[in-house]
């Protein structure tokens, strides 16, 4: 066999080999679904002012999403805050505010709570939180096994076939967003319902909130109405010091939200 024929040969085996495991190779969520060119851009406005903490966006998403109605944990959920006279700032979401706040009691964990008059309060609002589906999301970045990935449109989301609950996403998330799921056993957030907006309907959240207090829409579309908002008036993001560029805006955030 002269030089050329070795080398011929060799090429051909090379490029046979190469063909082979291309044919097996198993994809990844985010190499099926992140590549794909997209028009749309998801975002959340929250209205803090409409908010009246009635719970009914966080029934609504867990009997939408399977999260079991009686654990504590919720892919969305509502913080209260009361800031006294005296410069006291007390904040807590009873069930992630499942049931509303029907106490005027202050519910500050392991069994204590704290009664404020309503002379004391200097001022008391309302706070919806869920995943900022982050521009540059530190869950994804740690993720060992491509289980949490982004889509095209910016959605975060998280396939539970390939999470082996390793729980660093859940570390990594500065807004305390991720929880494993007690049925499932593995991460688990907000995605925007993203079963339903890929068919052009609204999250259950946004559908459930009778004072139109949520609202997606898409930040690429300079008409919609979502869009007018945020780009034509003053908005605010939680912890934008973290440099994750979140895509959950808000109206009305007041300083002492943390």
């Amino acid at each position: 066999m002269t030089r050329r024929e070795f080398l011929k040969n060799t090429l051909r085996l090379t490029g046979a080999l190469a063909m082979a495991g291309s044919a097996i190779e198993i994809l990844k969520p985010d190499s099926v679904f992140s590549a794909r060119p997209s028009d749309v851009r998801w975002v959340f406005l929250v209205d803090t002012y409409k908010c009246v903490g009635c719970g009914m966006c966080v029934r609504a998403c867990k009997l939408e999403n399977e999260v079991p109605y009686d654990a504590n944990v919720t892919r969305t959920w509502v913080e209260r805050y009361v800031l006294t006279k005296d410069g006291r700032l007390l904040a807590d979401s009873p069930k992630g505010a499942r049931d509303g706040f029907i106490s005027p009691r202050i519910d500050l964990g392991m069994g204590e709570y704290r009664e404020i008059r309503p002379e004391e309060i200097e001022k008391a609002f309302f706070v919806p939180k869920l995943c900022n589906q982050c521009e540059n999301p530190p869950c994804v970045q740690v993720c060992p096994v491509g289980a949490t990935y982004q889509a095209s449109d910016g959605v975060v989301l998280v396939d539970r076939k390939w999470c082996i609950g390793c729980g660093y996403c859940i570390m990594a998330c500065p807004y305390g967003v991720r929880f494993f799921h007690p049925v499932y056993k593995v991460a688990e957030k907000c995605n925007f319902c993203y079963h339903r907006i890929n068919k052009g309907l609204k999250p259950a959240c946004v559908l459930a909130c009778p004072f139109d207090a949520r609202r997606i829409g898409n930040i690429k579309d300079p008409d919609d109405p979502v869009t007018k908002v945020i780009t034509k008036e003053r908005v605010s993001v939680l912890k934008d010091e973290y440099g994750t560029k979140p895509q959950v805006y808000y109206i009305g955030l007041s300083k002492e939200v943390r």
